[in-house]
């Protein structure tokens, strides 16, 4: 079992930045892929930022540019930094980790973050 909580979600301005974290526990040996999905008010639950072990990593083309999705081996953490941020990037930030692309097999609890003026 893995075990994913992510921090970091607040009210930010458009325009504004933001990093969110996910700490990982458990058995992550077999993980292969680890991202961040967004869920937005009325949408269905979409990938926003990917990475691989290999390093591979995808990103929604709404986010390229804007957001960078790193990871921290020594601390079992990966990152999403959200800059340049929109009103459309408001949602429900959910770390997931799988065997591979498109199979995310946890999930963490969710964090919110919420983009206005």
């Amino acid at each position: 079992q893995v075990q994913l909580v992510e921090s970091g979600g607040v009210l930010v301005q458009p325009g504004g930045s933001l990093r969110l974290s996910c700490a990982a526990s458990g058995s992550i040996g077999c993980i292969n892929v680890r991202g961040w999905h967004r869920q937005a008010p009325g949408r269905q639950r979409e990938l926003v930022a990917g990475i691989s072990s290999v390093g591979n990593i995808k990103y929604a083309d709404s986010v390229k540019g804007r957001f960078t999705i790193s990871r921290d081996n020594a601390k079992n953490t990966v990152y999403l930094q959200m800059n340049s941020l929109k009103p459309e990037d408001t949602g429900v930030y959910y770390c997931s980790f799988g065997t591979a692309w498109g199979r995310y097999d946890y999930w963490g609890q969710g964090t919110q973050v919420t983009v206005s003026s």
